[in-house]
């Protein structure tokens, strides 16, 4: 199996297989991919965390009840996989002492002994991140993977004891066994959560964390005014595309 990352704002990862290796994603995940790859969807295939056991912990983590795996036939084929959002794609290997805790639509894709299950869940009330509440997913297994994380990286590595407090939208991911815990720090207004404070996640080392810079409930704040019908504020709030002209064109 061969990789290439292609593209830097918005990447795709295309795997090269030999005949007989597979990849699997969540279902609806694929881009694009050779004839002679043939896919099979189903609840399990391939990898960890089958039976009901292993739906109910995906689905709990925010992933999807389906997996799909791609497995070429003669002479071996290609897969691909893109990203979502304008991030980076990022490769890890895991192992019975490598896990890691990833943000919820993380993961993209992984070889068969991958599994993908419910690593953390807080509610946060209205806020950004909708009912659901914040979501990781831990990422376990014996396997190759390929993590989703949006926005540019910033690393940081974090001794025995040593702290840092992250607005929870860039945990993009983490190593499995650092402390985590979400609170509240009281004393700022903020009508974007509601409430008295803003929350916070305090990640304590030691660990590697890797912070992302455009959370995706940041960016669906970010355009909601502009798809639900609102207006955006403003200087130019009261421009339409009409008042332009631009209304038979667009």
């Amino acid at each position: 199996m061969q990789t290439q990352i292609i593209g830097t704002t918005l990447p795709v990862l295309e795997v090269y297989l030999e005949p007989g290796e597979s990849v699997i994603s969540e279902a609806g995940e694929l881009s694009w991919m050779s004839q002679t790859v043939a896919m099979q969807t189903s609840t399990h295939v391939g990898g960890g965390g089958g039976g009901l056991k292993g739906i109910f912990k995906r689905a709990v983590g925010g992933g999807g009840i389906f997996l799909s795996s791609y497995t070429a036939q003669p002479p071996g084929g290609m897969v691909a996989f893109a990203t979502k959002l304008p991030g980076q794609i990022l490769p890890i290997q895991v192992s019975d002492q490598q896990n890691y805790m990833v943000h919820r639509h993380g993961f993209l894709c992984g070889t068969p002994g991958i599994d993908i299950s419910y690593g953390f869940q807080q509610s946060l009330g209205a806020g950004i991140f909708g009912g659901d509440g914040f979501i990781l997913q831990k990422v376990s297994g014996n396997a190759s993977a390929w993590i989703e994380l949006d926005g540019e990286l910033v690393i940081k590595t974090l001794n025995a004891g040593e702290s840092i407090l992250v607005h929870p939208g860039h945990v993009g991911m983490f190593t499995f066994g650092m402390g985590f815990t979400i609170s509240t720090v009281p004393g700022i207004a903020n009508k974007f959560f509601g409430g008295d404070g803003i929350f916070l996640a305090l990640l304590t080392g030691p660990g590697t964390v890797w912070l992302q810079s455009l959370p995706i409930a940041n960016l669906a704040h970010a355009i909601a005014p502009y798809i639900s019908g609102g207006q955006p504020q403003g200087p130019s709030s009261n421009i339409g595309l009409g008042n332009l002209g631009l209304g038979n064109i667009l």
